[in-house]
């Protein structure tokens, strides 16, 4: 309660009192062209206000949702639950993530963020050009019915040729389709293995081994199919492939 009070005091102080102690006053400029140049301090707080969100732009807009539930499933087709762990996992998916968003992070850093370190645009400018890869990248794994849904949903007009959907619209849109793709990928993953597990459980069934778990004598036989197939490299490369 008292950490609030004291907040809310220091909302309350005028800026002419920030001035006279020698703190900057927050303000908002425009300049000749309409543009508003917002001060320094205010960007910094809208740059730590953004770092928050990062978590949620990496998992949501990028290739991280795809990655993470295909990993997850094709562990459950394994039939091991820990193994490989969670933190395993998300790692790989983090990298694997880096590595198939590589050509979009680096459009962002030449289009958006050298020239916004060189004072040549300004931050507002360098949004939008961050921006514009970003929905590039989503709008081509995006599937129609996806996007049409959520254009009636929040009553969005319809789109000129080649006009860009807004974000409220892409985002949704591309995460359902992302969400659509990873599990039709991690079904085709399933077949082989459940197939196993099919053929293992008719055989305890014939010799009258019924009381025996038909997954103690499967998941040897697919962890080494698994690996006589080179299964890891076989998933990743199709996944990095999907996006291409």
């Amino acid at each position: 309660m008292r950490v609030a009070l004291v907040i809310l005091s220091l909302l309350l102080i005028s800026p002419s009192a920030w001035a006279e102690a020698g703190i900057p006053v927050l303000s908002v400029e425009t300049n000749d062209s309409g543009n508003q140049e917002y001060s320094v301090t205010l960007q910094v707080l809208g740059l730590m206000t953004l770092l928050t969100f990062l978590p949620a732009i990496i998992m949501m807009m990028t290739s991280f949702i795809r990655v993470t539930v295909v990993f997850a499933i094709l562990r459950q087709a394994l039939g091991m639950q820990q193994t490989p762990s969670n933190q395993i996992l998300i790692g790989l998916s983090l990298f694997l993530t880096f590595f198939i968003m590589s050509p979009v992070i680096e459009q962002v850093n030449e289009n958006a963020i050298q020239p916004y370190i060189n004072e040549s645009i300004t931050a507002t400018q360098a949004l939008e050009a961050a921006q514009q890869p970003f929905s590039e990248f989503m709008l081509m794994q995006t599937r129609e019915n996806d996007l049409i849904l959520f254009m009636e949903l929040s009553n969005t007009d319809q789109l000129a040729e080649g006009e860009m959907p807004p974000f409220k619209v892409l985002v949704p849109a591309f995460i359902i389709s992302e969400l659509k793709t990873a599990f039709q990928i991690g079904f085709l993953l399933f077949i082989p293995f459940l197939i196993i597990d099919l053929v293992i459980a008719s055989i305890l069934m014939a010799m009258g081994m019924m009381m025996l778990s038909p997954l103690i004598i499967s998941l040897p036989f697919k962890i080494m199919l698994f690996v006589l197939v080179d299964g890891w490299a076989l998933v990743v490369g199709t996944l990095a492939n999907s996006f291409t």
